[in-house]
């Protein structure tokens, strides 16, 4: 009998959750100035990255005008199955978490709960009396010194904390978060997240906070720092603040098992210029990952930067909120001078320039990538046109300009070349600017 219970309460809740997903609204891409020729083009080069083992599936998707123009699933989500990619398989999006925690942060702050240039101690008091690794001459040794002010929450927004992630630092403050046992949030752990953070806080900082540009778990504080504000867990923050009103029925820390045959197996390259599966759990260097055990139901570790999975159509409604000034479907979420605030430059004094993971032509604002000089970029777009992407390939772009939204979803580690082709596919498309 419980038995019978537990299994319709599963599918229950999946035929609840089909019932309630509200995709973008849909037109033809004529109606908004594109050509259904011209996004064809799109359609071969997504297809081409599959049929060359670049990728083992693509799911594509265009929004202009707040509608959807164009979604298209390509390959396979079990490449030695054959089973075909849908258009609502689910992805890990890893670093597009970034900008959803990035919201969370912001509603908080237009609600008065924190402010900007409040010190992360507030909230986290481990972050008090912060150390500073301080690199010698070559040949020399590093000396620790104090931090000369304390990391704030714009700080964290903007990277430019002095926090790093693990496999992106090979020296000192990567090997104190190794020895620590600091997640970088893509592999199994039994910690939650305040405890991660803890262990964050006694590592030493890899620069001056505000000083310089430094990709990094700043995120995942940032999660903790929302989970203590707002005194609930981010999963539930997540799901009453963001994914509830705007309609994510499938953009979760975890997959559910009712969901299970819709989540896409994760690739890497085999040597031989093809892809294999990728191995559970898998270490690159000092990149540690769990594609599949770390996304079961019952999980501890939110990572406000990593830990998300999600469909294409879903994050285009987070995306299309973005671009509407904060609101979707009258399910208000921020202000627009908010949005304004979050997707200006905020690095403009650090003369980013060409910094190996923004690429050229790009700044960062608060959460995200902000397109600063569309001629260094190599690539069709606007100035002003932000977004970001994930370690295993996802990618998203928002341009207010063109009133145009992007998400591409993808699962290979290190990422295929999708994301430009999908960028300069889909602009070539327009066929009248706005």
């Amino acid at each position: 009998m419980i038995r019978t219970m537990r299994l319709f309460l599963i599918v229950f809740t999946f035929v609840a959750s089909l019932a309630s997903a509200q995709p973008l609204p849909r037109t033809t891409p004529e109606s908004v100035g594109m050509s259904t020729e011209r996004l064809a083009r799109m359609h071969a080069g997504m297809q081409a990255l599959v049929d060359t083992h670049q990728a083992g599936g693509i799911v594509a998707l265009v929004a202009r005008d707040g509608k959807m123009v164009d979604v298209q699933a390509f390959g396979f989500q079990d490449v030695d199955a054959k089973t075909p990619m849908k258009t609502d398989s689910i992805f890990r999006i890893a670093s597009m978490t970034k900008p959803i925690t990035s919201v969370a942060v912001m509603m908080l702050f237009e609600e008065g709960r924190l402010a900007l240039t409040d010190p992360v101690s507030k909230f986290i008091p481990a972050f008090r009396d912060m150390k500073v690794v301080s690199r010698g001459a070559e040949g020399t040794a590093s000396t620790i010194t104090p931090a000369r002010r304390p990391i704030t929450i714009r700080d964290l927004l903007t990277h430019r904390s002095g926090l790093t992630y693990g496999f992106l630092d090979s020296a000192e403050v990567g090997d104190a978060y190794r020895t620590g046992g600091v997640s970088d949030g893509l592999t199994i752990t039994d910690i939650p997240l305040a405890e991660n953070v803890e262990r964050l806080a006694q590592a030493p900082l890899v620069s001056q906070p505000g000083a310089e540009w430094h990709y990094s778990l700043s995120t995942d504080v940032l999660g903790r720092v929302v989970e203590v504000v707002s005194g609930m867990p981010l999963d539930q923050f997540f799901q009453q603040r963001i994914f509830g009103p705007l309609h994510m029925t499938d953009t979760s820390f975890s997959v559910a098992d009712a969901k299970w045959t819709r989540f896409v197996n994760v690739y890497t390259g085999d040597g031989q210029g093809g892809i294999r599966l990728m191995k559970d759990p898998e270490a690159f260097g000092n990149t540690y990952m769990s594609p599949m055990t770390s996304y079961k139901t019952g999980k501890k570790y939110f990572s406000g930067g990593a830990g998300l999975t999600s469909t294409a159509q879903d994050y285009s409604r987070f995306a299309q909120m973005l671009l509407n000034g904060g609101v979707l479907d009258g399910a208000r979420l921020l202000g627009p001078k908010t949005v304004e605030l979050m997707t200006t430059s905020h690095t403009l004094d650090l003369h980013l320039n060409n910094t190996p993971v923004l690429g050229a032509g790009s700044e960062w604002g608060l959460g995200f990538k902000i397109t600063s000089d569309v001629g260094a970029t190599q690539l069709p777009g606007s100035v002003g046109m932000y977004g970001w992407s994930g370690i295993y390939g996802t990618f998203f772009w928002v341009d207010p300009k063109e009133k145009l939204v992007g998400v591409m979803m993808v699962q290979r580690y290190p990422g295929p070349p999708a994301a430009a082709p999908f960028q300069s596919l889909t602009y070539q498309a327009i066929t009248a600017s706005k």
